[in-house]
């Protein structure tokens, strides 16, 4: 093969593996590794936010959540081993916030550490049931409060209040995925945040909870909380702050749940 072919063919595998439509047909066709039958499963009847996706999306759900698992490392802490079980459901949980991005899969935090409960941050120097430490590349979750919060869908939810800190973090870290969010959206999040915290502050406000007044990445994470488990009860709060967060992620739980 001469070096003109030859630069040909790497330009053209190059620009293929970096167009989305080309990517997403591999996925579909079933050409890309994906979860196995009993990983699926898991999803199914734990994950409702990947019950509402089309058959479509559920695929593509699926590739991001098996290629988000094995670029991470798992690290049990006061317990045996992080399971299967365990390692799927998080990672799907990191892919929730993440679906609306082409290719954000928090490339920086290479290690998920988990605690059967609570544990002693020394950090904070007291308990914590989750913290983002980009420092050690990690997130550090309790399973116990992480199961929850997907449990009872009531505007908690530590697995999406942790991986927003992380996204946030992302976004600001200079890897690949820098600068995925639109600065005007973080200019108008900001704004509106602002106005929220201080009503918020002041005892007027009553939809989110009051720790996501204590600081601007706190109120990201705790609105994020709400954007997927609360989403009609967001909206019908603060029509501004839903739209800003949905421009920001690039997706809305909304449709999915009319859809469904």
């Amino acid at each position: 093969m001469s070096t003109l072919i030859l630069l040909g063919v790497l330009i053209l595998a190059f620009a293929l593996r970096k167009n989305r439509n080309f990517q997403e047909y591999l996925i579909l066709k079933g050409w890309r590794p994906t979860l196995n039958p009993a990983e699926k499963e898991l999803l199914q009847k734990y994950f409702e936010y990947y019950r509402q996706l089309s058959k479509r999306d559920q695929r593509l759900f699926r590739y991001k959540v098996h290629r988000f698992r094995r670029m991470t490392t798992f690290i049990p802490r006061q317990m045996d081993e992080v399971t299967d079980e365990m390692q799927v459901l998080i990672s799907a949980s990191a892919v929730q916030l993440t679906f609306g991005f082409q290719d954000v899969l928090l490339d920086h935090f290479e290690n998920i550490v988990v605690y059967p409960d609570q544990f002693f941050s020394h950090a904070g120097q007291r308990y914590h049931k989750g913290e983002v430490n980009p420092a050690a590349k990690a997130i550090v979750l309790s399973w116990k409060h992480f199961v929850h919060g997907y449990a009872e869908q009531e505007g908690v939810n530590l697995g999406l209040h942790e991986m927003a800190h992380a996204l946030q973090l992302e976004n600001i870290i200079f890897n690949d995925e820098f600068g995925f969010m639109e600065a005007a959206d973080l200019d108008e999040w900001q704004a509106l945040a602002s106005k929220e915290m201080k009503r918020m502050r002041a005892g007027n406000a009553t939809f989110f909870r009051a720790y996501g007044a204590t600081s601007h990445t706190e109120f990201f994470a705790v609105a994020v909380e709400n954007f997927f488990e609360r989403p009609k009860q967001f909206q019908d709060h603060s029509r501004s702050l839903y739209s800003c967060m949905s421009r920001l992620l690039k997706q809305d739980p909304l449709i999915l749940l009319r859809s469904y």
